[in-house]
Parts: C-alpha cells; structure tokens; sequence
C-alpha cells in the first residue's frame, strides 16, 4: 500500500475470473492491457509503474464518475498464451470492466476494435500509424507526420545521408511508418537503400547487418519492438556500423537504452513527445510523484510507461466531460478532452498536441537535441 492507503499492485485477471472481485460495482475497473512477455515486455514494469500513479491521482480526487478507480492486468502481447481480444469480450459481456487503457501493438488493437465495439471506452496510448477513427477508440499517441517526417527532415538538413535504410517488425505500424518515410524521402531528394521487415523474436540479426551494411545506406530508420531493437542495436554497435550511418528510432526509449549497452548507442537517436530527460514542469511534477510512490530503484521513466498514465488521466477527461456522448467520438476527431499528462507543462489548451522532441543517446540516458516543429495537423 501507498500512502493513499491505494494496492500498488493491480488486480490480477485470475482473481476477477474465479469471483473474488465481481459485485464489488464501487470500484470503477479499467483493464490495463500492456504487453507482459515476448518482444515488447520489457515495456510492462515502467507501464505498471505509471498507471499505478495516475490511480494515486485519481483516487485522491473521487476517482472516475465517483468511483474507485481498480487496474485489472492483461497480457496484450502477441505472444501471449491467449488472445486478448477473447478475454476483453468476456469481461465486458460480464460487465466486469468498465473501460480499456491499452499499451500494446497496433495489430492487438485492430483485433480488439472488433470485439469492444463501443461497449466501453477504449484509450489507446502509445505512438502509432494514425488514422484511428473508430468511435469509442481514442488514440492518443503520436503519428508519423507528428514524430516521423519532422525528425528525418531535421536528420537529413544536419547529416545530409543521401541513402536510407529502412528495417521494422512485420506489421501494420513499421509497414504504415515506412511508407510515409518513403514520401518523405523523396520530399528531401533522398534515395532507399534498403528495406526488410523482420518476424518478432528474431535471435540472430547477423544477415540483417550483413544486408545493412552492403547497402551503402548513410541513415537508418528502426521500427523494430522491444527486445527485437535491442537485439538489432547491439549487433549494430559490435559490427561499427555508426561510423557509417545514424540510427532514428520513433520508438526506443529508455529501457531500451538500458538493454542495449552504452557501447552500442553511438549516434542513435529517437524522437517522441516525452523523455524522462524532459526539462519540462510538467515534467518534473510528474516524476516527484512517481518516485515518491515507487522509491529510486523505480522502472526507469519512458515514453511508453509515461503514456498509460496520460491514458488514464485521458479517460477520467472523457468521462467527466463526455459521459453520455464518448461512444460516438474518437480522438482523430479533435475532441477536447482536459486531461493531465507528464508531456505537457499545463492541460489548459484541451485539444492541443504535445511537442515532440528530437533526442540522442548519451551514454544509458538521452539529451534531448531540439523541439521540433509540427506541420500539417
């Protein structure tokens, strides 16, 4: 327990199912889906870790519509032993959750999209592709032409790489991500030097770097998750190849840094609207919180442990302000939610988005670059 007399564990799915907590209608119940094994799980603890003090906030304030707010914890990895999407759909035919925050892959939510059906809201938090408008689904992550297309412009006007090469896991996001990079690159006279999309889980990154290498690619664009970054990261370091190129990531983070080894980072750099690094007010309020709850051996701050809390403080907005109407709404349709976030310095600007910021690693931390402007929204 906390000081807030709040469990700083979530509860477990198991104990929901067997009836130990069903009945219990006080407690407002938001299924927090992240990953908990397979390439993305080393997101899970920072994720956890995050969530758990937007329920600090929000239980010290009345919780959601009035009521305690319980976190019910759900494996959404691709990898896990059973489909999340099926486990949703039965605890909301039970009426056992009440709403989603989901940090998990694109193509989890797509496969959930067809299962929630605006049954309950659904907060979806971490950067994707775009282009979410199912009502009752509200992403609130960065998009390409947010992250993406301002980072390779400032890359390319500062390094000037006339080849790319561009390598992701095998589905929609990196696929999507990709070819906006490619109209992007002829935007800027660039040329693609390579490209490949890798299984998750992939062990031996060898060939990759073999195929990288002879391409001649001066910058390379990296969509791959989780481990499987990590694992690409850590051959590029032992193979040099920084001395031929740089590497742009819109989704390493800081436990990715960790995992990869300070030796390996040489001119790597990653962009997003949150950095535990973030000079920011906001910023800095949100990470007294944070460790006053967990202590200073806490899962270290990311964009993606950073972005469930905002996805709760989204969803206690929604509810507050849009009740009665949130199921025939999404997020891509500016709807103006007030909502607390580690991202911005005040939420009083309701449908404004974040800045995004260009970083570099710098040893196991990141020294964010530059501010980038955001065109075209």
């Amino acid at each position: 327990m906390n000081s807030l007399g709040i469990p700083l564990m979530p509860v477990e799915l198991e104990d929901l199912r067997n009836g130990s907590f069903v009945g219990a209608r006080e407690a407002y119940r938001v299924a927090l889906l992240i990953p908990l094994c397979g390439s993305a799980g080393l997101w899970a603890p920072s994720c956890i870790s995050s969530a758990q003090v937007a329920v600090a906030e929000l239980n010290a304030t009345g919780g959601i519509s009035g009521r305690r707010v319980q976190l019910i914890m759900i494996d959404a990895a691709l990898e896990a032993f059973e489909p999340v999407e099926e486990i949703v759909n039965g605890l909301i035919d039970e009426q056992a959750i009440d709403a989603i925050v989901g940090m998990h892959i694109s193509a989890v939510r797509q496969r959930l999209s067809k299962v929630v059906r605006q049954r309950i809201p659904y907060i979806y938090t971490p950067l994707y592709e775009g282009g979410e408008r199912t009502p009752g689904i509200f992403a609130i992550g960065e998009t390409p032409d947010e992250q993406l297309g301002p980072a390779m412009e400032l890359l390319q006007k500062r390094f000037a790489p006339k080849r790319w090469a561009l390598i992701g896991n095998d589905y929609v996001w990196p696929h999507s991500s990709h070819s906006y990079a490619k109209k992007k690159l002829k935007e800027m006279s660039g040329h693609l030097a390579f490209e490949t999309y890798l299984p998750f889980g992939q062990k031996n990154m060898g060939p990759v770097i073999e195929k990288l290498s002879a391409s001649g690619a001066e910058a390379v664009l990296i969509s791959l998750v989780g481990q499987d970054a990590v694992t690409f990261n850590r051959s590029f370091g032992r193979a040099g190849l920084h001395d031929q190129m740089i590497r742009l990531s819109c989704a390493i983070e800081e436990n990715g840094l960790l995992a990869c080894g300070a030796t390996n980072l040489s001119r790597l750099f990653a962009v997003s609207s949150y950095f535990g690094a973030l000079p920011t007010e906001g910023n800095n309020a949100f990470k007294e919180r944070y460790y006053a709850m967990h202590g200073e051996s806490a899962p270290v701050l990311n964009s993606l442990g950073q972005s469930t809390y905002e996805g709760l403080h989204y969803l206690a907005g929604l509810m507050t302000d849009f009740s009665d109407t949130w199921h025939l709404h999404s997020a891509g349709g500016g709807l103006p939610v007030f909502h607390k976030s580690g991202r911005r310095t005040t939420p009083e600007k309701r449908a404004d988005r974040a800045p995004v910021y260009l970083a570099r690693a710098d040893g196991l931390q990141f020294l964010i670059d530059k501010e980038l402007t955001i065109k075209n929204l």
